[in-house]
């Protein structure tokens, strides 16, 4: 049952679980109108301590399309945070107001430690370098979409996968799925972090490879799952900007792409894929973002009880 559950991380839900959510995103996707009342009376707030677009507005669609209502903030300098107040006093009162919690922090851990002091379900909307189990469950159910599976695809992630948390995210999640194998592309200063390739990728026994240059692995590819260099995740300008172009799609790159295989993107990009990628019909990133709406439908549909 996933009624009243938290969502912290992508292993908080067993794979049924995560079939079952991503095929109720599938039923709203197919007739949004039968679902608009599932949650009239329910209230999420969205506690966003870091600034986000995307997310954000995706968990507020996503309830007001399920007839709920939503409060919260997007800015923490406007809470009693900026007094002093702790994160768990924070969750304590607001908890007591609403049926769900979608909460954003660049704190890693802050989710978790959240939810341990809430009334009510606590989905981590992203908590600095560690997980964003909905931004996983978006991609998911592009994928199935997409492709009409989650099985036996060669994935490349490129770009910034040191501080990517939508990477680590759905590796953990893509791993459990059968003949998926894994190619990292990145400098070897953003590369993905130890424990994700020792206590989780080796353990399952996931096939993957590093590479640093795009160009020598694009061929392979299923799907290609490019991230920004972020650079609020680094401590030194310097670093960030002899590494942030490292990594851009063109249409000259595309080229050497399979016919058939799909880009990913969890947004925003800056300049890591040319904007004359947008008309490529391989390009989903666009189509992401609106299936991310209809996967949080579905997790806020059942976190609440509501199906």
């Amino acid at each position: 049952m996933l009624n009243n559950r938290h969502l912290i991380q992508p292993d908080d839900l067993s794979i049924s679980e995560i079939d079952e959510i991503c095929s109720l995103a599938e039923e709203i996707i197919l007739d949004p109108k039968l679902f608009q009342n599932v949650c009239r009376g329910k209230i999420l707030a969205t506690l966003f301590f870091e600034p986000s677009t995307r997310t954000r507005l995706s968990f507020e669609a996503a309830m007001l399309r399920l007839g709920g209502l939503v409060e919260g903030f997007a800015d923490a300098s406007y809470t009693s945070s900026s007094k002093g107040e702790t994160l768990a006093d924070t969750i304590r009162v607001v908890s007591s107001y609403v049926d769900i919690i979608a909460m954003r922090t660049p704190k890693e851990g802050a989710a978790l430690l959240a939810s341990k002091y809430s009334a009510c379900p606590i989905i981590n909307a992203g908590d600095g370098g560690h997980y964003h189990p909905t931004q996983t469950l978006t991609d998911l159910v592009t994928i199935r979409q997409l492709t009409g599976g989650l099985e036996n695809h060669v994935i490349g992630f490129c770009g910034d996968l040191k501080f990517g948390r939508t990477v680590h995210s759905l590796a953990e999640a893509m791993r459990h799925y059968k003949g998926n194998k894994f190619i990292f592309i990145s400098p070897k200063e953003l590369t993905v972090p130890d424990y994700l390739i020792s206590n989780i990728l080796d353990p399952a026994g996931i096939e993957y490879e590093m590479a640093e240059n795009l160009d020598d692995v694009i061929g392979k590819l299923d799907i290609l799952y490019m991230t920004r260099v972020q650079k609020e995740r680094f401590f030194n300008e310097q670093d960030y900007i002899r590494l942030k172009d490292s990594y851009i799609l063109d249409t000259d790159r595309m080229k050497r792409a399979k016919d058939n295989m799909i880009v990913l993107h969890p947004l925003p990009r800056v300049n890591e894929i040319s904007v004359e990628v947008d008309d490529d019909p391989r390009a989903a990133y666009f189509k992401q973002v609106k299936y991310g709406m209809y996967a949080r439908m579905a997790l806020i549909a059942k976190l609440t009880g509501s199906l």
